[in-house]
């Protein structure tokens, strides 16, 4: 089996970061969102990847290389434009040939993983078989009406009236047979040519779909407030482990990471928080569920449920929470101001007292 991660995607709802950089590579608890779903996929016994990627290829490529960090290879297919999931697909057709394969969107994060839904495709090998997962509102999504046996009888984008509440949740398993359903299809009202509509020709052609209830944690992290809801997931199933270094003046409780390099100074730390390689804390009172990534410089600040990327720097600043802090950005002087930031890369911020 091979798979196709798609990162072609512009990211909108997270600007100002994502004109710097693509949404993918946004790290939730210090780790790229791209790299969760690598080793997601991985770990479901998938190393041949193909990554469907446009603008923002070069960033991409620099970040995960070739793919043996992380134990997988990875072969880069460029899409000039978003034309929709089932284009990218007809994209990918000369890499995936004649395989299987599991079709993974790259902002999706289930952190339990997705391998015994590839063991059940493997054993059961039906045409197509798709994840989903019970929403509060079944209109924003594209939701799959069921048999109790999960045979799929009708897939839905966005119904103004559900017949259901099981939303795909944007990993799919098929054989070969959804390339006849690709070429079958001709793009919807949006100009897209929609995955759900090859998996509907599928279904209605008499093949064999199947629907898995995916009963892990599920987040698609295209907002900002998903991304922080995954940083607290994340960081609540982390253990405490100190590999930098912690003076006497410091205290740290419960699940805090210090990595290699970093420094804590005169500073309280209360977990679960991850310190990233070379930071320096001084001064300071970092609350639960803070990602602080390498290389950063904290003085004198007060930061709480938040994402600071690498190379940032906060200085004076009180009552950071809920925040999303750019690579190499500079926030300071406040004494008691600053919550729900989102601060690009590069950019320097001097909030008012």
């Amino acid at each position: 089996m091979k798979a196709l991660v798609l990162s072609g995607g512009a990211g909108t709802r997270l600007r100002p970061l994502s004109h710097s950089m693509p949404k993918q590579l946004v790290p939730v608890a210090n780790k790229p969102v791209l790299e969760h779903v690598l080793e997601s996929v991985r770990d479901a016994g998938v190393t041949e990847i193909g990554v469907i990627v446009g603008s923002w290829a070069d960033q991409i490529g620099e970040a995960l290389g070739d793919g043996s960090r992380l134990g997988v290879r990875l072969t880069y297919l460029r899409q000039d434009r978003p034309r929709g999931l089932a284009d990218c697909v007809r994209l990918a057709r000369p890499f995936l040939g004649d395989d299987d394969f599991v079709m993974y969107l790259g902002d999706v994060m289930l952190p339990e993983g997705v391998a015994r839904y590839a063991d059940q495709f493997r054993r059961h090998r039906p045409a197509a078989q798709v994840l989903v997962h019970k929403v509060d509102d079944p209109r924003a999504f594209g939701i799959v009406e069921r048999d109790p046996d999960g045979t799929v009888r009708r897939l839905v984008e966005k119904p103004r009236q559900p017949r259901g509440d099981l939303a795909l949740v944007g990993v799919y398993f098929f054989t070969p047979a959804i390339h006849a359903g690709v070429d079958a299809i001709t793009p919807s009202q949006r100009g897209e040519l929609e995955i759900t509509d090859a998996v509907q020709w599928l279904v209605t052609s008499g093949a064999q779909v199947r629907a898995s209830e995916y009963d892990g944690y599920w987040r698609d992290t295209g907002r900002v407030a998903d991304l922080l809801a995954c940083n607290r997931h994340l960081l609540d199933g982390q253990p405490r482990a100190v590999a930098g270094t912690v003076d006497e003046a410091s205290e740290l409780t419960g699940a805090v990471v210090v990595e290699p390099g970093a420094r804590i100074v005169a500073s309280r730390v209360e977990g679960p928080v991850v310190i990233g390689a070379g930071t320096v804390i001084e001064g300071c009172r970092i609350g639960p569920h803070t990602a602080i990534g390498r290389g950063c410089r904290l003085v004198d600040a007060e930061v709480a449920d938040s994402i600071v990327l690498e190379d940032a720097s906060i200085t004076a600043v009180r009552g950071l929470r809920g925040c999303l802090i750019g690579r190499s950005a500079t926030v300071s002087l406040s004494p008691a101001a600053g919550s729900r930031l989102v601060v690009g890369d590069h950019t320097r911020i001097e909030l008012a007292a």
